[in-house]
């Protein structure tokens, strides 16, 4: 028999998102952002945000599913992300799902966001290899990770963000290269017709796992108030960036497979999304013979349907559904896939 159909809701952050997943199959997702709400501003504004999830929700739900060809009565499950993210956008994500949890008389399951963009590789390339490599990399988190059975075993952090994330630096840096928000395309798109090696940025922690992007920020502000009263050679200084931006992810990611003899990695996130990580993890898993796998474009930033594959996941793996209680944790550690806080331990922590 088949496993039921999940419906997946995301709300972390300025993505509104839902997703249909069955057997580990897409069947439809629907995206909502509000960053062109946010530009002007030069980041995400978490009022602007939570606001935007609460008249988006609903329609981006009956997308997927018109999508996916499906009625509300055909769900089986329903998977929400819980954390980490901003706190308002996610309580309004969470009492979605609660809603319809309810009204369906389905199981209810709290997902870790981050999780969720491991997952979104299963819905491209199918299930993940035990034990494969992780990389995370996005606005506001990257992470290496050992991942064993995603649904039932813990996950081992190699290495995390210690302060910028590689898409928070990105995003800064663009602000002072005269850049428009989000600050990652925008970079992607000026580095095509710059040099990569026309400026030595640092390579940051280069001992370590961890990663620090907030020396590599700073140093592309000082490379730019060096150019006060003449014009910035924008371009050159955003693939020098991206050169080195690129550089720290994958040599990191290629080493711990090769120290930890895994075989495959597994590039995840919004900045997984980035053209110079993409190309460069390629021709360093090649010469190392490890597989790669990305999602594609698509499915890299924030979606339902990764949050839909994580239930997926969870429920065929005979997880125990939320408490009714279930709440919101806004800076969760990765240590599960699911994610089940409750009011009464959020008040405790």
């Amino acid at each position: 028999m088949s496993s039921p159909v999940v419906l997946g809701i995301e709300s972390s952050c300025d993505e509104t998102g839902a997703g249909l997943v069955q057997d580990g199959r897409l069947l439809g997702h629907a995206v909502a952002s509000s960053m062109d709400e946010h530009a002007r501003y030069g980041g995400v504004v978490p009022e602007i945000a939570a606001r935007a999830h609460v008249h988006a929700v609903r329609p981006v739900v009956q997308r997927a599913l018109d999508e996916a060809g499906l009625r509300l009565t055909d769900i089986g499950a329903v998977a929400v992300t819980t954390g980490p993210g901003l706190s308002g956008a996610l309580q309004v994500g969470l009492a979605g799902a609660k809603g319809l949890a309810y009204a369906l008389g389905v199981p209810l399951y709290g997902v870790h966001h981050l999780a969720g963009h491991v997952a979104a590789d299963t819905l491209e390339h199918g299930p993940l290899p035990h034990p494969c490599m992780v990389l995370i990399v996005s606005g506001g988190h990257t992470s290496l990770l050992l991942v064993q059975d995603l649904a039932r075993d813990p996950i081992t952090h190699l290495g995390d963000t210690l302060d910028d994330a590689a898409g928070e630096c990105f995003d800064k840096v663009a602000r002072v290269f005269g850049l428009p928000y989000p600050g990652g395309p925008a970079i992607d798109r000026a580095a095509r017709a710059g040099d990569p090696y026309a400026v030595p940025f640092p390579r940051p922690l280069p001992g370590s796992y961890d990663f620090s992007f907030s020396g590599l920020k700073t140093a592309a502000a000082r490379w730019a108030e060096s150019h006060t009263g003449a014009e910035l050679p924008v371009a050159d200084g955003a693939a020098s960036l991206q050169e080195a931006v690129a550089d720290v992810l994958t040599r990191k990611s290629v080493a711990a497979c090769v120290e930890h003899g895994v075989g495959t990695l597994v590039v995840v996130g919004g900045v997984a999304a980035n053209s110079r990580v993409r190309s460069l993890a390629e021709e360093r898993c090649r010469a190392a013979d490890i597989e790669l796998r990305v999602p594609p474009l698509r499915l890299c930033t924030d979606n339902g349907a990764m949050i839909a594959a994580v239930g997926d996941l969870l429920v065929r793996a005979g997880a125990e559904p939320a408490p009714l209680d279930l709440s919101i944790d806004p800076s969760a550690p990765l240590e599960y896939a699911a994610l089940h806080p409750t009011a009464r331990t959020a008040v405790a922590a």
